[in-house]
């Protein structure tokens, strides 16, 4: 049975549960709740949370007070995760905080703060353009975030754009068989169910 890794926060576990509960021939290991063996995993998803710690990113920070929430065990499970897995070319999809880290972790570096995107649970609130190599396209997501990724890491390419300021919602990493990232929260809304077909099928194919 293909396994996912994972590290999911207790106040999100019930939106995941639900998606995965259609899935029942994939196992998931929520790295949060017991150890992960990583090597035996057929795939990755970086779920959304808490700011990076700031001994992780790659930039000097002018106003610390601005991270918030942090935890460095999961900023260090997510990133040795995040080298392994591209390192074995296993499917990645990363959600929110996950974008981020998949973006600091080959190089790139984040906006530490920005208004207006921390508004929202559940509506649509951000339209989007899309790039012409855009898989998925949805109209607007549900954005909910208050940092975003500032300069690409080598390799990622945007394929969605927030209409009205241009943040990055949505990225894919080329070079990977399948490392999708988004800024906004496909777990909170049935809309996004194609999303995690896509890297469920990616996920069978590999297990």
């Amino acid at each position: 049975m293909p396994s996912i890794a994972t590290w999911i926060r207790k106040c999100d576990e019930h939106w995941f549960t639900l998606i995965f509960s259609r899935y029942p021939d994939l196992t998931v290991h929520n790295a949060r709740s017991h150890p992960v063996e990583l090597g035996q995993m057929d795939a990755l998803l970086l779920s959304g949370g808490g700011d990076i710690s700031p001994g992780f990113l790659r930039q000097a920070i002018a106003e610390p007070s601005l991270i918030v929430d942090t935890d460095c065990e999961r900023d260090e499970w997510e990133f040795k995760a995040v080298g392994e897995m591209l390192l074995s070319g296993k499917p990645i999809l990363a959600i929110c905080r996950g974008l981020q880290v998949l973006n600091v972790a080959m190089g790139g570096t984040l906006h530490i703060d920005i208004p207006d995107h921390d508004n929202a649970e559940t509506a649509n609130i951000q339209p989007l353009r899309h790039s012409s190599k855009a898989v998925h396209r949805f109209g607007a997501v549900n954005s909910s975030h208050h940092q975003a990724l500032e300069r690409l890491a080598d390799g990622i390419e945007v394929e969605a754009w927030s209409a009205s300021d241009g943040i990055v919602e949505q990225a894919r990493l080329r070079s990977h068989a399948f490392a999708v990232g988004v800024q906004y929260h496909p777990e909170r809304h049935p809309l996004y169910l194609p999303l995690f077909a896509d890297f469920f099928d990616r996920v069978r194919n590999t297990g």
